[in-house]
């Protein structure tokens, strides 16, 4: 049986998505995730809604609980986690509303907890594979999904996670671009790791809302910015999601 996490992050973590709605409040051995799982259906799949800074995004990136918000979708039966998440571009071709189907993280944060794995067995270290951390298959279909929709999208793409809750420096953003990073947010990178030391397939739609600070032929990123891009195109995605969550559940039988 499938069933999809989703994982919604700025402006993208509306429970309206879901059919026959309902309120779920957990506990895991990591804590309390960040907010109550909201469970439903699209298309008639099952799906597991998690709000990754809150239903009221009060959590800020690095004090959401990554562990607790994965360890709750395994513990909910989920067989697939999909995550959307503002980016910013780092590359003139990502213009603004376009949406990446990443395939490679650079992990820059400095504070969190990046594994399930607080101490080893003895003589049996657990070291998880991580050289493609984006699901294939899941990346497949969210591409073909935006090919369907005709939206303007990129098939692939490097993310780097900076701690937050800051923006970058203008040095710091023209060396993430010669790092070959493409995008830049604050949360891709700790959640798919997690992920995959959980077992759990997993792969993430980027909205790029601004172009970071490297431009300079244009103010630098803020918030309110982010969130008026949201307002326009924030409905890309939940379209994506829900042509392509009934195609995912159909592959895997």
């Amino acid at each position: 049986m499938t069933i999809i996490g989703i994982i919604g992050g700025s402006g993208l973590d509306n429970p309206d998505i879901l059919e026959n709605a309902q309120n779920h409040s957990v506990t895991t051995r990591w804590g309390v995730p960040s907010a109550p799982l909201k469970l439903g259906q699209i298309g008639g799949v099952d799906v597991v809604l998690m709000a990754r800074h809150g239903r009221e995004h009060t959590l800020p990136p690095s004090q959401v609980n990554y562990r607790a918000n994965i360890q709750a979708l395994k513990d909910a039966g989920c067989t697939h986690v999909l995550a959307s998440t503002a980016v910013g571009s780092l590359r003139l071709d990502i213009g603004r509303g376009h949406l990446v189907i990443v395939d490679q993280f650079i992990d820059f944060t400095k504070q969190r907890a990046m594994s399930f794995h607080e101490s080893f067995a003895p003589h049996q270290p657990v070291h998880t594979p991580m050289a493609d951390p984006f699901d294939t298959s899941l990346r497949a279909i969210l591409n073909e999904a935006c090919q369907r929709l005709g939206f303007d999208h990129h098939p692939t793409g490097t993310v780097i996670t900076i701690e937050g809750p800051r923006f970058s420096t203008r040095a710091e953003s023209n060396m993430f671009r010669a790092w070959g990073a493409d995008i830049i947010n604050m949360s891709i990178a700790t959640e798919a790791a997690l992920a995959n030391e959980a077992g759990l397939p997993y792969a993430a739609v980027a909205m790029s809302t601004d172009y970071d600070c490297w431009k300079t032929d244009e103010k630098p990123v803020t918030w309110d910015a982010i969130l008026a891009v949201f307002g326009s195109n924030a409905q890309k995605v939940t379209q994506l999601l829900r042509d392509a969550i009934p195609r995912i559940a159909q592959r895997n039988g």
